[in-house]
């Protein structure tokens, strides 16, 4: 079910906070909105911007982000809310049993973990539901198991 990669790490937190603001001011550039990126920043976003109620709006900060970089968000592009909750889920997981300080710290050792793996969420999801215009559209329940 898995497949192999290696995440590209980041250097220091600095790093991680620029990708979080970046996302949140609509300033990141396009390129550099990737699948570390994404796990990076809903990291930061939960661990220090208890300001913002990423359940409520998360699907708003990334529509709006994937919009002010010229990509769209329809049945087949730009946000997934599915995928998105799922690894909030995951991220919320790993940071309640990480023994890891620091935010690089924190976010290097999630991506190296299973639930920083680009295939995690088909734990939880058969690959027809998860990819589905409805999981992508709007939060669909994980049909082969519980997300944590």
């Amino acid at each position: 079910m898995t497949t192999e990669y290696s995440p590209r790490l980041f250097a220091d937190d600095h790093e991680i906070s620029a990708i979080g603001e970046g996302l949140l001011a609509r300033t990141l550039p396009r390129e550099a909105w990737t699948h570390e990126a994404h796990l990076g920043a809903c990291l930061w976003l939960l661990a220090e911007r208890p300001d913002i109620d990423v359940d409520a709006e998360i699907a708003g900060i990334i529509r709006g982000f994937n919009e002010s970089v010229g990509g769209v968000n329809d049945d087949s592009q730009g946000y997934h809310d599915s995928i998105t909750r799922a690894y909030v889920a995951g991220v919320r997981l790993f940071l309640a049993e990480t023994g890891e300080t620091g935010l690089a710290g924190r976010v290097n050792a999630m991506l190296l973990s299973d639930v920083g793996r680009r295939d995690w969420p088909l734990r939880f999801y058969s690959r027809e539901l998860l990819f589905s215009v409805p999981a992508r559209r709007g939060y669909v329940a994980p049909d082969l198991a519980p997300l944590p």
